[in-house]
């Protein structure tokens, strides 16, 4: 009979002082609390070669080791969904996220996921399914495209929410916007808050808008096509929809966007679409659906500390708009 599945770690600064069961969920994030004191109490767990105990706490530099008498219990459906790795590594994963893929189960969507087709990737790296759990630390719109980092273990986790947190990262977005957008390249500094549009909650650069909090948006003009701007926009706070929000405010709404109008107003709602629906949106050209890629994100690695850049190609329905808007230059 195989003996249980054995893993050592060693504990951290930033975990010191805290319980042993706490401890092992931070690296552990597919198994319950109450699954993991139930292996502490079966003897199963040391802190420094010695038996734990439920209540014992753990320390920088101590030694915890852990037999997994059961199997994690927290666990995200595996599927084999085809996904583009831009870099991968021990610690972190980057893909180029396709359009219409929800970034984590939520809802009464908790199959086909990004998570899910993460949680098979990572099955394939270890014997005991479930042992690693991706980490979201950011999210994009179902219907955006383009780079996304996601964590591996506790310690790559838990530094880049710290840096996301802090806005200490550099994301850019390839936009595609109704109009001609005037300026070559410029500053929208407003506030960003809450609308609530009957039964949907949106975002809103309006003054009545609740909650606002301060948003700041860079961009430039990338190219001027008849009818339409393609901008480069680089965010520098993190608030929900922020770059739709803000370049419907400039004027300039997103090619294919189901709710932002330009100066703060909304397209009526289609009684059937929540925001984020993955049907088809007709907008005269090849792409179906907002036109929003992130095309670059820069991070420093969360083990290394190197300030990586991570380019995310664009997708074929983008691409191919790009050549229709050309080609009706000439």
């Amino acid at each position: 009979m195989s003996q249980p599945p054995y893993f050592e770690f060693v504990v951290e600064k930033s975990l010191s002082g805290i319980r042993i069961d706490s401890f092992l969920g931070k690296h552990l994030r597919n198994y319950n609390t109450w699954r993991l004191q139930r292996i502490v109490a079966a003897g199963a767990v040391t802190i420094n070669f010695a038996t734990a105990a439920q209540t014992d706490r753990v320390f920088r530099g101590q030694t915890v080791s852990i037999r997994l008498l059961e199997p994690p219990d927290k666990l995200l459906e595996p599927e084999a969904i085809p996904l583009e790795i831009v870099y991968e590594d021990n610690w972190i994963m980057v893909i180029n996220k396709p359009a219409d893929l929800v970034v984590h189960p939520v809802g009464e969507i908790q199959l086909e996921t990004l998570a899910n087709g993460l949680q098979h990737l990572l099955d394939q790296r270890t014997e005991l399914k479930g042992i690693l759990r991706p980490g979201i630390v950011h999210r994009l719109d179902r219907q955006t495209s383009g780079a996304i980092v996601v964590a591996i273990t506790h310690r790559s986790h838990a530094a880049l929410a710290a840096e996301f947190e802090a806005s200490r990262v550099s994301k850019s977005y390839l936009a595609l916007v109704e109009g001609n957008v005037q300026l070559d390249r410029g500053v929208i500094d407003r506030p960003i808050g809450r609308a609530l549009q009957g039964r949907h909650v949106l975002m809103s650069c309006r003054p009545d808008a609740a909650k606002p909090r301060k948003s700041k948006t860079v961009y430039r003009v990338v190219e001027r096509y008849e009818d339409y701007t393609l901008v480069l926009a680089r965010p520098l706070t993190g608030r929900n929809h922020q770059i739709r929000v803000h370049l419907a405010h400039l004027g300039h709404s997103l090619v294919g966007d189901e709710f932002y109008l330009p100066n703060g107003k909304f397209k009526p709602f289609d009684t059937g679409r929540v925001p984020g629906d993955s049907r088809e949106i007709e907008t005269g050209l090849p792409i179906k659906r907002h036109a929003l890629h992130a095309i670059q994100l820069e991070v420093t690695h969360p083990v290394s500390g190197l300030w990586m850049n991570f380019q995310a190609e664009l997708p074929a329905d983008f691409r191919e708009t790009i050549e229709v808007l050309r080609n009706s230059r000439t």
